[in-house]
């Protein structure tokens, strides 16, 4: 069967990015440039997102290129006669599953409040209404079921139509469109009463605020935000990497869908902050910045309304780019594993994807009673926690391991790979750094993410106390 491929270099950068770019974008990352200081912060991401993001990313492109297959088979392509690197390909099928289980309610939620705001139904509530708002939409399993299942419908109805008609055609669209309202809710920030206060805390450096925080605190929190943004190490870019030709170079395409990624998020923030400073809003609120915090910026400003319901719409858009690019990744499996058709592979995970997405809907409500990473935590919560804090890293560290040893797929034939074409080449000198230090730090990244959720460390010291 022939391997579908992109119309264009641009339908490639955009799917990619589109699959980069989601909610860590433009709901994570204002959150966290809040809690942990601001410009300073921004600063730190962008070293890590170069010496961490980039070389895991051209190498995950780098094996989709060369097998031409999903992560479903192309270990099996690559890897050297007797060895066992194929089984990773378990856990990247699980960690493109397991990803959608819990965005699919997200990307709900986003359709959801698109309604609200068009609906007026913020209008006239104070913060503590807004917030009530949020609260009473987990406690409806109807109505977040509802989404789930519209949200899975488009996804995977794009799909069906094929790589070039579907995915590419309509990723391309909702991409143009998300850039365009950015930049109309930028101008709208910007230009509030008050902003000034808001733009300097995101533009300006000032790293006194990171010795407020602890340096090592926030030095994890850059890594691990730069390491999540990309979504690398479960195949979900390895994907768009064997739908492309061999005219280019991967680095310098990297290099493009990465800048496209930070482009978002940096403008989520020239929304965010200045808003929040305008009506006197802590940025750094956590996960309840869009529900809560920007309607009721939303609600005080003039035409508030519309600008609320275009953010969502932009919110909506980051989402199901996500839900688009992975859903293409789960349909390709069944294509490469079982040689299905397209619509085959598709109806059938239609009502698999469904069936697996229920839980986190229900976690919020019906089965709220059960707290699997302790009091006051979800089945989401504990969703994520194996997709972010287990798959990626340790995905990640797969790819690099299997492009840097001789016992995997090698650093000569990985440097073959990423530098077919033209443009920017991958650094030869970085071997070292890349075979022996991105691995101890991918490992650190794992290890802290353990730390983070069961305070591992203060509990052996206390015990030594």
């Amino acid at each position: 069967m022939q391997r579908e491929k992109f119309s264009s270099r641009m339908g490639f950068l955009l799917i990619s990015a589109g699959c980069a770019i989601g909610l860590g974008n433009v709901w994570r990352f204002p959150y966290i440039t809040g809690q942990y200081g601001g410009a300073a912060f921004v600063l730190i991401y962008l070293f890590f997102l170069i010496i961490l993001g980039l070389p895991i990313m051209v190498m995950e492109f780098s094996v989709g290129r060369a097998s031409q297959k999903s992560a479903a088979r192309s270990f099996d392509v690559l890897e050297p006669k007797g060895t066992k690197w194929h089984l990773h390909k378990y856990a990247a099928i699980a960690g493109n599953y397991l990803l959608m289980m819990f965005y699919t309610t997200v990307c709900g939620w986003m359709f959801i409040y698109f309604v609200k705001m068009i609906r007026g139904e913020f209008v006239g509530k104070n913060p503590e209404q807004v917030g009530e708002v949020f609260n009473q939409m987990l406690t409806q399993p109807l109505l977040m079921g509802f989404w789930m299942v519209v949200v899975v419908l488009v996804g995977f109805g794009i799909c069906a139509m094929g790589l070039q008609n579907g995915v590419e055609k309509i990723t391309k669209a909702m991409m143009v469109c998300l850039f365009l309202s950015m930049v109309v809710l930028v101008i709208r920030a910007v230009t509030l009463p008050g902003a000034a206060e808001g733009l300097k805390f995101y533009l300006v450096p000032d790293f006194q605020r990171i010795r407020e925080q602890g340096l090592s605190t926030v030095v994890f929190a850059a890594m691990g935000q730069s390491f999540f943004t990309l979504s690398i190490g479960i195949g979900s870019m390895a994907i768009f990497g064997s739908y492309i030709s061999r005219d280019r170079s991967l680095t310098g395409e990297t290099i493009n869908i990465m800048l496209m990624d930070t482009f978002v998020a940096f403008m989520s923030g020239m929304v965010i902050f200045p808003a929040c400073s305008s009506f006197g809003i802590s940025p750094g609120q956590g996960p309840s910045l869009v529900f809560v915090t920007l309607p009721n910026v939303f609600n005080e400003m003039p035409a508030g309304r519309f600008f609320g319901a275009l953010f969502f719409v932009f919110m909506t858009f980051a989402a199901l780019s996500t839900v688009i690019a992975v859903f293409e990744n789960i349909v390709s499996f069944g294509m490469d594993i079982w040689g299905w058709s397209r619509q085959k592979t598709v109806f059938i995970n239609i009502f698999l994807v469904i069936l697996l997405s229920l839980p986190c809907v229900l976690g919020f409500n019906l089965w709220s009673g059960f707290a699997p990473l302790g009091a006051g935590t979800t089945i989401q919560d504990l969703e994520d926690f194996i997709v972010s804090n287990n798959l990626l890293p340790l995905g990640s560290l797969v790819y690099l391991l299997f492009c840097t040893s001789k016992h995997g797929w090698g650093w000569n034939q990985f440097l073959q790979e990423a530098d077919a074409g033209n443009g920017i080449k991958f650094p030869a000198r970085a071997r070292f750094y890349v075979s022996y230090l991105l691995p101890l730090i991918v490992l650190g990244i794992f290890l802290q993410g353990y730390n983070d959720k069961f305070q591992i460390i203060n509990r052996l010291l206390a015990l030594f106390h």
